[in-house]
């Protein structure tokens, strides 16, 4: 089993979760890349996975479907316009050999779910090494719900988010909290691999307990304090 990003837009990681000649496509919002990728690697689609409906995360989809029309889509019911498999909360189903639960994490968008494949995370923009999505549905306990489940993860899960805002996102966290070893020694690690060009991600839930002030947010209101605050850096 191996888990390879494919780039799109400025910062969005699509992931592609491959074994043997076959592979899953998680949140596909552009499409050309995620072909070009599949046809270079020799892989057949088996699956699309789809976290919530953003257009930066399904835009690719109808595009791919069209060429792998074989491969089913899952998601939750907000992706229902696209999605043949509709999954909620407590769900669980098998694609290459591997099991998939199915966890809710709405507040960046009402709908949202995450997957976890065994000790492996897809959580879309609900959790990003050092933070968290926007609250477009201003649900913020639904956030911070979402956010007490990943920390009830593994220290060893591995966090495959969808994008690359783990330097902004440790710049905030140092202006909050300075004097914070843990924060200033993954700012300069991250700033040393941005600066090489290369991913920050996988995180692991482990190291998110030490670096991620929104994980650590005692109560929902201290949660949104940390969030409004993030939202003017």
């Amino acid at each position: 089993m191996d888990i390879n990003l494919v780039k799109a837009f400025s910062d969005n990681y699509i992931w592609i979760i491959e074994e043997g000649t076959e592979a899953v496509v998680v949140d596909p919002g552009e499409a050309e890349q995620v072909m070009d990728y599949l046809a270079e690697k020799q892989l057949q689609l088996n699956s699309i996975l789809l976290t919530h409906n953003h257009d930066d995360h399904i835009g690719g989809v109808q595009q791919i479907s069209a060429k792998y029309p074989d491969a089913s889509i899952y998601g939750p019911k907000e992706t229902e316009d696209i999605a043949d498999h509709i999954v909620v909360d407590g769900d669980s189903f098998s694609l290459l050999g591997q099991n998939f639960q199915v966890l809710k994490t709405g507040g960046h968008t009402e709908g949202h779910i995450s997957f976890l494949m065994d000790n492996v995370l897809f959580c879309g923009d609900a959790l990003f090494s050092a933070g968290c999505g926007r609250v477009f549905t201003k649900d913020y306990q639904a956030q911070y719900d979402a956010l007490q489940k990943f920390k009830q993860l593994d220290d060893e899960v591995q966090v495959y988010a969808a994008h690359e805002y783990t330097q902004t996102n440790l710049r905030f966290a140092h202006s909050m909290q300075p004097s914070n070893t843990a924060i200033s020694e993954a700012l300069n690690q991250v700033n040393e691999m941005r600066a090489k060009g290369k991913p920050t991600l996988p995180t692991t839930i482990g190291k998110e307990k030490k670096i991620n002030l929104f994980l650590q947010a005692e109560k929902m209101e201290d949660f949104k304090e940390l969030r409004d605050a993030r939202d003017k850096f």
